[in-house]
Parts: C-alpha cells; structure tokens; sequence
C-alpha cells in the first residue's frame, strides 16, 4: 500500500509509537485469520462497517486495502448503494464521495 496516501498524523503515531502500532497490526492479522471469510470478503465488511460509522478516514482506508486486495470500483460502489436503505442518502452520497477520492468516480 502506497504511503504517500496516508494521513500525516497515522505516519507521525506510527514512528512515534511504533510497538503500539505493531500490536495494532498483529491484531489485525489475526481476527482477519480467525473466520472463514475470504480476503475480498473481509475487505468489503470493513468498508461496510466504515461507510456505517461514517467516518471518511475509515472509509479512505477500507478503500486502499480493498483495492490492494482485488475489489473493483463497482464492487465498492455496491458496499455503499446497500447502505442507503440503513443509513440515509446523505451518508451514503458522502461514503460514496469519499470512496471517489481514492477509487475514481463512476464512468
């Protein structure tokens, strides 16, 4: 994943604390093995629930690894059209943009 993406304050915490963020990491790596779900699986339930918190960092994020992991811009756009029903359509059209900051806008 490319780091010139990543906020300037997540790369500060990282150099600054740098055993916080590798217990941080471990974590991650091992709910990702605990189940049966498939990479491109997990990647789309991240974003889900990212797009659900409304939070635009937490959908920046969902969106390098999910693309780093295969998913398309449509399979993105998807996650995102099944939340309007849960989270309203101003949400969801703010998910969707920030899903366009990374992943480009629909042709």
């Amino acid at each position: 994943m490319s780091q010139k993406k990543l906020p300037e304050n997540f790369l500060r915490f990282t150099k600054t604390h740098p055993e916080i963020y590798a217990a941080f990491e471990e974590l991650g790596r091992r709910l990702h093995e605990s189940g049966p779900l498939s990479e491109r699986e997990r990647r789309l339930v991240k974003l889900g629930i990212a797009v659900g918190l409304g939070t635009e960092g937490g959908v920046h994020s969902a969106v390098r690894f999910a693309t780093a992991g295969g998913c398309s811009r449509e399979d993105l756009a998807h996650v995102v059209r099944l939340a309007i029903t849960t989270i309203g359509w101003p949400s969801a059209l703010a998910a969707m943009s920030w899903v366009d900051d990374l992943a480009g806008e629909e042709e």
